[in-house]
């Protein structure tokens, strides 16, 4: 198929269009590099540098395009409270404009990058698509704005559409990996302070009502993730919007993890408990039952070793060519 995958530059963005390219597709990425790294960009794909918004209709009218998948976005939780206009302008107005020209130019196959801050906090775990949606800040609000459009264009339009939730996504896939300017996933922060590039990891309480006293989060391997959007893409049925949960069905505590990347890393790691954050719950953990039943999604990545060994040989590797640009300034 001839995709155009947004935000392709980005983590997940550009781990799904690596995987889409190997699997044969013709991938074309549009991405502003607000977040996203060139080198990420997988070497056969065509780039169109830019935003969505300018440059989805563009791109979609040059005609023959199969699908789209939809990455794009302002994804902070922490800056969503502070900048909630920006995130109803880049994520909800942007994926408006998208769908629009998606319509203008006759693609109604597309798969949306999700999320499960859309529950909020859950009355039980694991979370399942049933579960009432109540987003507790504006990326959240947001994301289930846009699900909710995807309902309405699949009502009225005949799109096909699949809308995949989803918490912690770590690992990485060969030469692509976690590397943000701003970081704020667990996993590769713990990894940072292995490398020497934070002095220590902090936790956040030791004191809920967990089995070692820290948080629990539900972790995917984005190997695992990027298979999902495949099957998605391959399966969606027009005028069906679906939407699923995506995770591992275990969760890990924070100690766990740290614990973890001490293992796999071979470096201390000291670690220094604060204050709880508000708005954490104890434990988040997606239910991918449906998807599994319905798609035959089978993740395989699933242990919490393989997704930190895979972070770390990216992260250290990052780390070893950092050193070697040092050296030969």
């Amino acid at each position: 198929m001839k995709l155009l995958v947004t935000g392709g530059a980005g983590y997940v963005g550009s781990v799904c269009a690596a995987v889409l390219s190997e699997a044969g597709h013709d991938v074309t990425i549009i991405d502003n590099f607000s977040t996203g790294n060139r080198a990420a960009v997988p070497a056969v794909a065509r780039l169109v540098e830019g935003d969505v918004r300018d440059l989805a209709a563009e791109v979609l009218a040059e005609g023959g395009f199969e699908g789209v998948v939809h990455f794009a976005a302002r994804s902070l939780v922490g800056e969503s409270m502070v900048k909630p206009e920006e995130y109803w302008q880049h994520n909800v107005v942007t994926t408006l404009e998208l769908l629009d020209a998606m319509r203008a130019n006759g693609v109604n196959n597309l798969v949306f990058s999700s999320t499960a801050a859309t529950y909020g906090e859950p009355e039980a775990v694991p979370i399942t698509e049933e579960m009432p949606t109540q987003p507790t800040n504006p990326y959240g609000a947001t994301k289930l704005a846009i699900d909710h459009a995807i309902t309405s264009y699949a009502n009225a339009h005949g799109l096909g559409a699949t809308s995949l939730r989803y918490f912690n996504v770590a690992g990485a896939y060969g030469s692509i990996g976690e590397n943000r300017e701003v970081e704020t996933h667990l996993v590769p922060l713990v990894l940072q302070v292995a490398l020497g590039h934070r002095d220590k990891i902090f936790v956040f309480g030791d004191d809920w009502p967990t089995p070692d006293g820290t948080a629990v989060r539900d972790y995917i391997h984005i190997r695992d993730l990027a298979e999902a959007h495949v099957l998605a893409l391959a399966t969606n049925e027009p005028g069906t919007h679906r939407i699923y949960n995506l995770g591992s069905g275990d969760g890990y505590s924070v100690s766990q993890v740290i614990e973890m990347c001490r293992e796999v890393s071979g470096y201390p790691i000291p670690a220094e408990v604060a204050p709880r954050r508000a708005g954490d719950p104890a434990v988040l953990i997606a239910s991918s039952a449906k998807i599994r039943a319905e798609l035959g999604w089978n993740p395989t990545r699933t242990d919490l070793k393989t997704i930190v060994q895979d972070a770390w040989a990216f992260t250290s590797e990052l780390g070893d060519q950092a050193h070697s640009a040092g050296r030969n300034r």
